[in-house]
C-alpha cells in the first residue's frame, strides 16, 4: 500500500515539513551502493506503517538545495523530521531495526 514518494528541492517544505505525520527522509543519491541496499527496506517500512510515518525518498544530485540546507555530507542519510524539525538522523545503510528505533524517536 505505501512506498516511499520522491520528494524535489521543490516539494520538500509542502511534503515534508508541514505533513502532519513524521517523515522519513531518505537522502540517497543513483550512484550510491549503500543507498540501493537500504531502499527494499524504507519500501517494506513504508508499507507497514503507513499509518503513522511517511517514508520520502530525495536525490541529492537532483536536488542540492534541500541536502545543502540540511548539511547532508554522504548518502545514504536517513532523517526523521517531526513538525518541520529534523529529530534524529543517521548516516549509512542500517538494518531493518535500527531504522525503526530511529522512526519510534518520532512518534
Amino acid at each position: 500500500m505505501g512506498s516511499a514518494k520522491a520528494v524535489t528541492d521543490a516539494t520538500f517544505v509542502s511534503d515534508v515539513l508541514q505533513s502532519d505525520k513524521p517523515v522519513l527522509v531518505d537522502f540517497w543519491a543513483e550512484w550510491c551502493q549503500p543507498c540501493r541496499k537500504v531502499a527494499p527496506v524504507l519500501e517494506e517500512i513504508a508499507g507497514e506503517m503507513a499509518d503513522q510515518v511517511t517514508i520520502v525518498k530525495l536525490d541529492i544530485d537532483a536536488n542540492p538545495e534541500t541536502a545543502r540546507a540540511y548539511r547532508v555530507m554522504s548518502v545514504p542519510t536517513l532523517t526523521v523530521f517531526k513538525g518541520g524539525r529534523p529529530v534524529q538522523s543517521v548516516a549509512g545503510a542500517k538494518p531493518k531495526g535500527d531504522i525503526l528505533r530511529l522512526i519510534e524517536t518520532a512518534l
